[in-house]
């Protein structure tokens, strides 16, 4: 049992040796991202190799450290030496690594970090940051030279892909729950709630409210019992900041809750998360439990007159359910539909009593927030927008994976950068931030600082952090319709606006992809959209329209080309395309033939092929085997080509 500062260090003293053992220690990336790359196999060949050598090791999991699109990771540390992080071992390249540390070689073609130079451990040692940290952040990136890390800053990731998420132990030993000892043994709740207002953090979910101040209306709110929730629901197609930090680092969010909780004035929290993250699930289980045998929740933690339970609720993946009062009526056991505000939940929220809800991140940000201060973290981004923000970047980019970066920073940083660009050298079309509810910005904005206020100035939001790449090949009606389809299937239906006006613009779009879009289409998804908007209850259908709205208003020459001109500029649309096989360039090699799946090619060897238009589904397949890299088939969109009706002998 932890019941004052000495155990406290007693504990983190534990921890440290853990973390920084005196002999090798190799870590696994063991979060989702990992075990979907078969990390798990990595650890058990690691597991086997250290006891078949009898290696002085000591092997241990880790969560995400953000480069997703790097795993597996393996992190090898050597006392007297920094961190070796080194990327995709799978496959043979285990067996690889296993004997490169035999040998006590460093394989230097799996690094992360590449070096040119000759004596690689001087430069490495140099180069790579190699401090033991102490329970302090360190704002040195991993790797001076991977773009990746460069201009990222981590406060909620501080410790995602460095400690074992399973162990209390160095959680403590990073400085966790020293911040909790702080508030229950020297600040009053006042002065907890007044330096979180200082601090400038705003709500990371999604709108931005400022986090101290909706502390403060739930603290001031009349009722005997009141709650804490951490909403980690987290529904974005292709947003996972919540699930790592969940997976990673799941006492940072227990402690920020107990700080909140000790504010606000509760002894009872929950954590509503997803039933599709089953590790994240088990980690913050295992948290709660540890802290529970140390006696951080419970009766009377660290000896004071606080007390604090936490109890996990599952979420059956339904989208409406990141909005608060949805939150709160499925935690209540009752349809997850929305209700008019106010009262707001800080009045009355799960069974009328008060309850303050913030995500994964914002209660992540807390322990640091009090550790170092208000003023400190208000230092950090822009004048209104305070602190890091946390995007999962996908979509057509080099570089993808998790990056949490000061506010301010502009989205060309992100994507050139960090991103390191476009694949293939295609050119950046636009991005999409915010999730579905968000909105699509082109490139000629790609200088925009990334805040709450100019995202908002776009059309867009910040959102919960999704952010997704679109190249030149990206149609934006597509996109629109993507999303849309997204949010229509997840309206709950309560409201009339959304629930029928989703259904009648997904129609309209749906039309105009097909090459059947009319004359006025475009202004009836503007005024529908802004309908939508103003007419609904919750946060969802009053955001679902801006993808539509915001490409509308920055690619409206590309809808008009779908609805005038029955043209697709990106090749996307399947029905406003066709495929032709190109008379001068087809030498009858049969590729296209053989895998055509619908059979609607017609030729044979030395002949030139012709493609029933008829029979064809424009699944792209001929387009994909052609072994002139498409020359001979060509993927039109509007234009008719001249192209034989029958096979006929290529010319020699």
């Amino acid at each position: 049992m932890i019941k004052n500062l000495v155990d406290l260090n007693r504990i983190k003293e534990k921890g440290l040796k853990s973390i920084f053992p005196d002999k090798m220690k190799i870590s696994v990336g063991m979060a989702t991202c990992g075990l979907a790359t078969g990390s798990q196999e990595v650890y058990d060949e690691l597991q086997a190799g250290i006891e078949r050598n009898k290696l002085e090791a000591v092997l241990s999991r880790t969560g995400c450290l953000g480069f997703c699109q790097k795993e597996p990771l393996v992190d090898i540390s050597i006392p007297g030496m920094p961190r070796l992080i080194y990327k995709e071992i799978i496959g043979n390249k285990i067996k690889q690594l296993i004997a490169a540390l035999v040998q006590e070689k460093v394989e230097k073609d799996y690094l992360l970090c590449k070096f040119q130079e000759e004596t690689l451990i001087d430069k490495v040692i140099k180069r790579y940051y190699s401090s033991k940290l102490n329970g302090s952040l360190n704002d040195v990136p991993l790797y001076q030279n991977v773009p990746f890390f460069t201009k990222q800053k981590k406060i909620v990731l501080r410790n995602c892909g460095f400690i074992n998420p399973d162990s209390i132990e160095e959680y403590i030993a990073r400085g966790g729950y020293f911040s909790l000892y702080k508030v229950l043994s020297e600040l009053s709740e006042e002065q907890v709630i007044e330096d979180v207002k200082k601090s400038g953090l705003r709500g990371r979910g999604g709108a931005g409210f400022p986090t101290g101040r909706k502390w403060e209306f739930c603290r001031k709110a009349e009722g005997n019992q009141k709650f804490v929730v951490c909403n980690a629901d987290e529904g974005d197609p292709g947003a996972y900041m919540d699930r790592s930090v969940l997976e990673g680092d799941p006492h940072s969010i227990l402690e920020g809750m107990l700080i909140g909780a000790y504010a606000i004035g509760s002894s009872k929290g929950y954590i509503y998360v997803r039933t599709e993250y089953p590790l994240a699930i088990e980690k913050i289980k295992h948290a709660i439990k540890r802290a529970n045998d140390y006696g951080l929740l419970g009766d009377k933690i660290l000896g004071t007159n606080f007390s604090f339970d936490i109890e996990i609720r599952e979420g059956s993946g339904a989208f409406v359910c990141g909005e608060e009062t949805s939150l709160i009526h499925s935690i209540e056991g009752n349809p997850p539909e929305p209700r008019q505000r106010p009262p707001f939940p800080a009045q009355s929220g799960i069974w009328g009593c008060p309850t303050n809800i913030n995500n994964v991140e914002t209660w992540a940000n807390i322990p640091v927030v009090i550790e170092y201060g208000g003023e400190w973290f208000s230092r950090i981004g822009t004048e209104k927008s305070k602190g890091t923000k946390i995007f999962s970047v996908v979509g057509k980019i080099n570089n993808t994976g998790l990056v949490e970066v000061p506010m301010g920073i502009t989205l060309k940083e992100i994507i050139y950068d960090i991103g390191e660009g476009i694949p293939d050298g295609k050119q950046f079309k636009a991005v999409q931030t915010g999730g579905p509810s968000g909105g699509c910005i082109p490139s000629e904005l790609i200088e925009l600082p990334v805040d709450y206020e100019r995202l908002g100035e776009t059309g867009s939001i910040m959102g919960s952090g999704g952010l997704v790449v679109m190249d030149e090949d990206t149609c934006v009606v597509d996109v629109a319709k993507f999303f849309l389809a997204f949010t229509n299937d997840e309206s709950c239906g309560k409201c009339t606006s959304c629930r029928e006006g989703t259904e009648a613009m997904l129609e309209v779009l749906t039309r105009i992809s097909d090459g059947n879009g009319q004359e006025g289409d475009i202004l009836f998804l503007e005024e529908l959209g802004e309908a939508i908007k103003n007419a609904s209850l919750c946060g969802l259908g009053q955001t679902l329209p801006n993808p539509v709205i915001t490409t509308i208003r920055y690619f409206k020459d590309e809808y008009e080309e779908h609805i005038k001109q029955k043209r697709c500029p990106a090749l996307v649309c399947k029905n406003l395309i066709n495929y032709y096989i190109l008379s001068d360039k087809c030498i009858g090699c049969t590729a296209c033939l053989k895998q055509c799946p619908v059979d609607a090619i017609n030729g044979k060897a030395k002949y030139i092929h012709v493609i029933d238009q008829e029979k064809c589904t424009k699944c792209g397949t001929c387009f994909d085997v052609c072994p002139h890299k498409a020359s001979a088939v060509v993927k039109v969109s509007g234009d008719k080509i001249q192209v034989p009706k029958e096979p006929i002998p290529v010319k020699k």
